[in-house]
């Protein structure tokens, strides 16, 4: 078992990703397979339809340490995608079907290469929308990030970003002491160069997870009391609030383990499937990309070592859309996190 430093001190995680497949497919605390609850609808195998979404994960270094991270990302990560293999993900872009490249990390904005694969995307069309995810707190403060929010801008680029809660004390209790109030001032300065705004191009999205083992609210309810409480407190504003919900791996599956409650929380999950969320699970229509060029069915897979099933192409070099189109989708028992009530995806609730 390794140690992984975490806000709350020691944790175990389980030694790779390996080891957590194996748990969670051993440990089913008398839950069926996800595969066979999946077939019960009557809906055979889940087959990816299109490319929509190429969604990019150029690194696992990151400036926090959040207890509820699924990409254990931190500090002491080092993975990054080189420029070769950014290349790669741009050449995709050929194939005429991905309306939505989503850049994400560990923190994104880390990646020396950031702006120019920005770039890049943008001189392929103008119409590509470009999705950064943010944990905000480098946007302010920090002079080698400072001009990111005015390049976003510029670029045209929509920022997604992670604030789990509107409670000051709630969010430094998941990720550190003082990064609501930063997260706070850079919201604050991107209202000010035109993000959030009502009627303008800059989409500003917030990200809410629950704080521990238990299912978001829904999502229209808790959109209005985050609008309600910024806007009152902060004066902020911001266009979409997306619910997500905590899958069980990585940091958070570390933090259930320590708890007592892997069993409670999977059994939670899957007491609450909902078949209708079968039919618009991001899987279908989104290829993820690891660091590494790795090629995935989702950021959680991703995060697994879960590959795309076979004869589907294994790395960005062999991109093909034929041979990703159709694609049988690589399923384990976290999927129960993305069914689970409304359903959940990286752009929020599914129904």
């Amino acid at each position: 078992m390794q140690k992984t430093e975490s806000l709350g001190g020691q944790h175990r995680l389980p030694a790779n990703a390996e080891a957590q497949v194996k748990l969670l497919e051993e440990s089913k605390c008398g839950i069926l397979p996800f595969s066979k609850k999946v077939a019960e609808g009557g809906t055979g195998p889940l087959l990816a339809s299109d490319i929509d979404v190429l969604q990019i994960n150029i690194g696992y270094t990151c400036n926090l340490l959040c207890r509820h991270c699924h990409v254990n990302a931190g500090p002491d990560r080092k993975e990054m995608m080189t420029r070769a293999t950014m290349l790669e993900c741009l050449d995709t872009l050929a194939c005429g079907t991905i309306k939505t490249v989503d850049i994400t990390g560990g923190a994104p904005e880390m990646h020396p290469e950031l702006r120019w694969l920005i770039e890049s995307i943008r001189a392929h069309s103008a119409d590509i929308k470009i999705i950064v995810r943010s944990n905000l707190t480098l946007l302010t403060g920090n002079e080698k990030y400072r001009d990111l929010p005015e390049f976003f801008k510029e670029q045209q680029v929509t920022l997604i970003a992670s604030l789990p809660c509107y409670v000051k004390a709630d969010v430094d209790n998941v990720r550190g002491a003082g990064v609501f109030d930063r997260s706070i001032k850079a919201l604050q300065l991107l209202n000010s160069l035109g993000y959030g705004k009502e009627k303008g191009n800059l989409e500003l999205n917030l990200v809410f997870n629950p704080e521990g083992p238990s299912l978001p609210g829904g999502q229209q309810q808790l959109e209005q009391e985050y609008r309600k409480r910024l806007l009152e407190e902060y004066g902020i504003l911001f266009n979409n609030l997306y619910t997500i919900t905590n899958m069980p791996i990585s940091r958070f599956l570390n933090d259930l383990l320590e708890n007592g409650r892997y069993s409670e929380y999977m059994k939670l999950l899957a007491e609450n499937f909902n078949p209708l969320a079968v039919q618009n699970l991001m899987c279908k229509t989104t290829l993820s990309v690891g660091w590494d060029g790795a090629l995935y069915d989702c950021d959680f897979n991703q995060m697994l070592q879960l590959p795309l099933s076979r004869p589907a192409p294994q790395h960005i070099s062999e991109f093909s859309r034929a041979g990703l189109r159709n694609r049988r989708i690589t399923l384990g028992q976290h999927c129960y996190g993305c069914t689970a009530g409304a359903g959940s995806s990286c752009q929020g609730s599914l129904l």
